[in-house]
């Protein structure tokens, strides 16, 4: 379930396989004030992108308050189909901890992840994340599909909706509407 970020989530098979569960605090939960510079990190990013021609989202790894690893999107650049910001984003943090598992990271991404990215947060363990506009069109958390909630996952991730929603949306409607013939 999208929520507020209220409510701890564990995930695991207990008995089979036990991964951590981690209270919201103890997950980069440190307050909206940290959530909000952190997006706006994030965004920062997400600016970046844009100066590159690429589509503008921006994302931040955290964990107990340190950036892990930030990124944008680069997929245009590196001709590479998974350069999306949160995959890069990870890729640094998981290569500063030495390890692909995430255990109580957070990440803060501009736009809802698609179904590549809301896979690679399941596989690095992330604990939270905080995301800013939805994507109506491939968003895979809570607008077109809700792969975290799929039955049966082995891990469960808490999801914020929303921060700074509008301020992240209108990056990608200027970036799409600079890019489309005028009408008339």
């Amino acid at each position: 379930m999208v929520s507020a970020g209220t409510e701890d989530r564990c995930g695991g098979l207990p008995g089979v396989l036990d991964w951590p569960c981690f209270s919201l605090a103890e997950a980069g939960a440190v307050g909206p004030e940290a959530d909000d510079r952190f997006m706006r990190l994030a965004l920062e990013e997400a600016r970046r992108a844009a100066a590159a021609g690429e589509v503008p989202v921006g994302a931040v790894v955290v964990l107990e308050g340190e950036v892990l690893g930030r990124a944008h999107n680069a997929s245009v650049g590196l001709s590479d189909p998974t350069a999306h910001a949160e995959v890069l984003g990870l890729r640094h943090a998981a290569a500063k901890v030495g390890n692909y598992r995430l255990p109580g990271a957070a990440l803060y991404v501009t736009v809802e992840p698609c179904a590549m990215c809301a896979g690679a947060l399941l596989h690095a363990r992330i604990a939270r994340l905080i995301y800013g506009a939805a994507d109506p069109k491939a968003g895979a958390v809570a607008s077109v599909l809700r792969l975290l909630e799929t039955p049966g996952l082995t891990h469960r991730v808490a999801v914020t909706a929303g921060l700074r929603g509008e301020e992240c949306g209108a990056l990608l409607r200027d970036f799409f509407q600079a890019r489309r013939p005028a009408a008339g």
